[in-house]
């Protein structure tokens, strides 16, 4: 990237990055003679990692336990809150599914109740 006269901004241009990356592999290339990325160093380890084989065992156990169930679990068993999000990525992250139990029926309307149960309307005497 050290094109002979040419600015920081062409450069940048001509390979669709900020004039600012073009300027840090610059640096890095009269340092170091390296033009390549460094590594990343902001990799934080998913907060779920050390459970990783406790979450395995509890879903083979229980298939059927819900997001919430699971997240109960963990605060419970182990001392650990996280997030609906946290748990569902985790769990897709080791490819683990949380099945249905075959006892479970769909409700027969098809619909979806929000709020509240739904009231049975009192016989009419005629």
């Amino acid at each position: 990237m050290s094109a002979a006269g040419e600015t920081i901004r062409a450069v940048a241009a001509r390979f669709s990055v900020s004039p600012s990356y073009v300027s840090k592999v610059r640096a890095r290339f009269r340092e170091t003679g390296e033009a390549t990325p460094g590594p990343q160093r902001n990799h934080v380890r998913p907060r779920l990692e050390p459970y990783y084989d406790m979450l395995r065992e509890r879903v083979a156990e229980q298939s059927d336990a819900t997001i919430a169930e699971l997240r109960a679990w963990m605060v419970r068993e182990h001392g650990v809150a996280v997030s609906h999000p946290v748990m569902w990525e985790t769990l897709r992250r080791l490819s683990l599914t949380l099945k249905k139990s075959g006892s479970e029926r769909r409700s027969r309307s098809g619909g979806h109740c929000r709020g509240a149960s739904r009231v049975e309307q009192p016989a009419t005497q005629t």
